[in-house]
Formats: C-alpha cells, structure tokens, sequence
C-alpha cells in the first residue's frame, strides 16, 4: 500500500497506516508457518475447511485461544480456494500467539509467534471464502483483472483493522495485482459480505 491512499467516503486520509501495520504484519507472522509444500495433486478447499482442526489444536495449547487472523497459505484458484490456509490464534491468559498451517486436513506447521499487542477475535459468524470472492468479483474487481490481466493473490480475515469507525467489525480483504499497476483492494463485512471500500495501492 502507498500513502497516496484517499478514504472513498471523505478524501482525506484513509485508515491504511493501520491497516498497514496490522495486516501486514500477521500477515509476515503467518508466512513463518507456509513452510514450501510437497509436489502433488491437491485438491483445493474453502477458508472454514481447516478451522475446527486448528481451532482444536490452538484451544489444547492454551484454551482461551481465540482465531485473531486467516489468510490463504497458498495461491488461491477462481473459486476462493486454495489448497492451504493459515490460522492464527491469540491467548491472552498466555500472552502470546500460535499459528496453524493447514493442508488436506493435517497441520504442517504450529508454531509460536512473537506479537506486542493483544489482537481482538475473529466474530463467530462469517462467509466462507467462496462467497466473498463471489461478491468481490464483482464490479471494479472483475474490470481490473478483465482489462489489466489481474489475479487475485490474498484473501484475508481479520477485525478492527480495516474500519476505524467500527473496530469490532470482521472483514475479509482481497488483494489483486496485475503487472506493473497499484494492486487492488476489496473489503467486505464478513458478516453479510456487503463491499465495504475498495482501493488501490
């Protein structure tokens, strides 16, 4: 993301510094856990497909842990899956974050991860990651991969960072490049997948 970036609703400036420092900062949590995979034919899942097994790993490590963070581990195909998704999980009792990389529903990675803030929890209720991408597909998102060659590269949930006016809201973020242009991002509510804003940076 630039610092160009303009809030869609007012012009001046956006909520992307916090977005920023918070996104991209798990997001360079959870790269530790996306250790390089086999080769092999794998079949692709949706977001939720590996969150009741790492949701119990992560309640047996400390059991208030609470899924602060999702992202795609590998590449995403057209229908918002990927053949491997990252969880993260924050425990206040112990101060401390776990990851969890999840493929063909085994845990390849858990590690412990360093963070210097308490992030809040995902909310219960949230689209998988077909329908975002259903959503998000469309409108800007489709005109840009149409007229620029674009892809979609991440799907990300999280909550408070994004919404600076509605801190416990849980979104989604879908990222898409295309070469040689400012990338594109979507954000839609998590919870009825209405678009929230759209960027490029």
């Amino acid at each position: 993301m630039h610092d160009l970036l303009r809030s869609p609703r007012t012009g001046g400036a956006s909520t992307a510094p916090r977005a920023r420092a918070m996104a991209g900062g798990l997001f360079l949590l959870l790269t530790v856990c996306a250790a390089p995979a086999p080769a092999g034919d794998r079949t692709p899942v949706h977001a939720r497909a590996g969150l009741d097994l790492a949701t119990a790993a992560a309640t047996t490590w400390s059991p208030d842990a609470s899924l602060i963070y999702l992202e795609n581990d590998e590449p995403l195909d057209s229908h918002g899956a990927s053949r491997r998704w990252g969880y993260l999980f924050y425990s206040a009792a112990l101060k401390k974050a776990r990851g969890y990389s999840v493929r063909e529903g085994r845990i390849l990675v858990a590690e412990d991860l360093a963070m210097k803030f308490e992030a809040p929890p995902i909310a219960g209720e949230w689209i998988d990651s077909a329908a975002a991408l259903t959503i998000a597909d469309e409108g800007p998102a489709r005109r840009f991969c149409h007229e620029h060659d674009g892809r979609l590269d991440t799907m990300l949930l999280l909550r408070g960072a994004i919404e600076a006016d509605q801190p416990d809201r849980t979104t989604w973020m879908l990222v898409y490049s295309a070469p040689n242009l400012p990338s594109l991002f979507v954000v839609l509510d998590a919870a009825d997948g209405r678009v929230l804003r759209t960027w490029r940076g």
